[in-house]
């Protein structure tokens, strides 16, 4: 449905677009240099059919694709920091000790067949649930990577939001003066095909937010909606009760990441560098 509906808002737009071209109103530009003479950058190739119609089909130039990808990874939310990360750029080796390494690598390959076989999960609504207590050992990382690669190889709605960043947008929805009804909110957190909860589990539950957090798990799994958990808590150690649990259980592969903080060895790294740097100065 989420992906309907960016393709809707394109159609749309295209449809501006080419009414704007046979009305003449974009003739005043044909002294312009366009990356693409046929569509002049609109993505749109307008051509005569050989029953003498005239029809519009989308231009070889691929700014067709390119839009609805841009439209869709905005859509999906995906924090600055962490877009553009692929899968590949995921750095196993950056972990100290050598049974991190392993595990990590066990991760990828995980992660991997996962990815190649989605439209299978897909069909299963399995998703992936990471776990480690230690903080920054790369499971953000990890999850958001995973999400950019679905959305551009498999062309599929993504959204990612953090467990916190759900319950105080629920709570918000409740203001009389706010745009967004908690009914919108928990179905647009239902209806995605791929949903990334980020930091699950760290907030202390409370009746209504274990409700929601309830209604959301539950339509997901119902209906067989991927969703990429990551987490600093085991799943038998969360605090929701099993009928939550039970079925993330039941619809996800569950990877224990290294107990490892990447960014404090980041930071020691970073440090070292530092310090021949300044040494390689001096000399």
């Amino acid at each position: 449905m989420i992906v309907e509906m960016i393709e809707t808002k394109i159609s749309e737009s295209l449809k501006n677009t080419i009414g704007q071209m046979k009305n003449g109103q974009m003739q005043k530009q044909n002294c312009m240099v366009y990356k693409c003479p046929v569509c002049r950058d609109t993505g749109i190739e307008l051509y005569i059919a050989d029953d003498g119609h005239e029809y519009a089909r989308n231009c070889k130039c691929g700014l067709w694709q390119r839009e609805r990808m841009n439209r869709m990874l905005s859509f999906a939310d995906i924090p600055e920091a962490f877009a553009g990360l692929r899968l590949d750029s995921f750095d196993t080796s950056i972990y100290d000790m050598a049974n991190s390494r392993k595990i990590a690598d066990m991760n990828m390959q995980i992660a991997n067949y996962w990815l190649d076989d989605f439209e299978k999960m897909k069909d299963r609504g399995m998703g992936l649930y990471m776990y480690s207590a230690v903080k920054g050992s790369g499971k953000t990382r990890f999850a958001v990577s995973l999400a950019n690669e679905v959305i551009e190889r498999y062309a599929v709605g993504v959204k990612f939001a953090t467990s916190v960043q759900i319950l105080n947008e629920i709570k918000a929805s409740w203001n009389s003066d706010s745009q967004m009804t908690e009914h919108r909110l928990l179905d647009e957190l239902t209806e995605v095909d791929a949903l990334v909860i980020d930091d699950f589990g760290i907030e202390v539950p409370k009746d209504w937010s274990m409700e929601r957090f309830y209604q959301i798990v539950n339509s997901r799994y119902i209906h067989k909606k991927i969703t990429i958990y990551t987490s600093n808590s085991a799943l038998e150690d969360l605090l929701y009760d099993d009928r939550i649990t039970n079925r993330i259980e039941e619809n996800t592969y569950q990877l224990r990441f290294p107990s490892e903080s990447v960014r404090k060895l980041l930071r020691e790294r970073h440090q070292v560098e530092l310090v021949k740097m300044m040494k390689g100065g001096v000399a």
